[in-house]
């Protein structure tokens, strides 16, 4: 099977995953306190290309694994009969050492083969090259197998693969916040973009073109920012793994049903 959508425009879209799709670092300026995030932005973009009213839900919530995603939203997102769904998940999973990324695509294609059958497009994303990140480069061999075998897996079922892997423009650190791990509202404008055009829609394609090029950081600065980044985001996130907590505990999704997107 070919990869790439059945229609070229959508009436009910829903979106599934974890802190990337919940939209983090990506403030909504109509909702303080709220993130907006690329699959809202995605979801403004689908609306545009159908001519009308496009409902739209996200089930995503930050710190989710692969398994609570696809016990927890999936069923969700089955019941709401969408014609897309975004399933973008297993980031979290392959943070932690020991990860098994065949594993997590299989479980990840059988979710995939329920919303196909279902009727559904299925629009997927491979994880970033984490090339470039101090510890989390650790990973790179994990995530590019996990990469590997999702390209696979959308082969077999006509998903729509969103290449973040292979994006030049994500590398630019100016695109992440300060954590590392979550994309500036650039950031996020972008990943939209490229994710409707991979879907086919008719968007600008600004989205390629690099930012200007930046001076080198002075290593005083750059030293500065590494035990910085180590204190506030590494050493939290190793001590609610050892507590066995999650960013997401107690949260809810922050757009549980389907609902028409505001005319603009």
């Amino acid at each position: 099977m070919q990869l790439g959508p059945s229609r070229t425009s959508w009436r009910r879209y829903v979106a599934l995953g974890d802190s990337f799709t919940e939209g983090l670092a990506d403030p909504d300026p109509q909702r303080p306190g709220e993130f907006r995030g690329w699959a809202d932005r995605l979801a403004e973009h689908l609306a545009v290309a159908a001519d009308g009213e496009v409902e739209y839900a996200n089930l995503a919530i930050r710190g989710r694994l692969l398994g609570q995603v696809l016990a927890e939203q999936v069923p969700v997102a089955l019941a709401a009969e969408p014609d897309l769904v975004s399933l973008v998940a297993g980031g979290n999973d392959l943070l932690r050492p020991g990860a098994d990324p065949d594993r997590l695509v299989a479980d990840l294609e059988d979710a995939v083969a329920r919303f196909r059958a279902a009727g559904a497009d299925v629009l997927l994303a491979t994880g970033v090259d984490p090339r470039q990140t101090p510890i989390i480069r650790r990973t790179r061999g994990r995530v590019a197998v996990f990469n590997t075998s999702l390209w696979s897996v959308a082969n077999r079922h006509g998903a729509v693969v969103l290449d973040q892997w292979g994006a030049g423009w994500v590398q630019d650190w100016r695109m992440w916040d300060s954590d590392r791990i979550h994309l500036t509202a650039e950031g996020h404008r972008r990943t939209a973009l490229a994710a409707a055009t991979a879907l086919g829609l008719r968007v600008d394609d600004d989205w390629r073109t690099p930012l200007p090029p930046q001076p080198p950081r002075a290593l005083r600065a750059a030293l500065a920012e590494e035990a910085a980044w180590v204190r506030g985001f590494v050493a939290p996130w190793i001590g609610r793994r050892l507590r066995g907590r999650s960013s997401g505990d107690g949260r809810a999704a922050k757009r549980p049903v389907p609902l028409a997107l505001p005319r603009g």
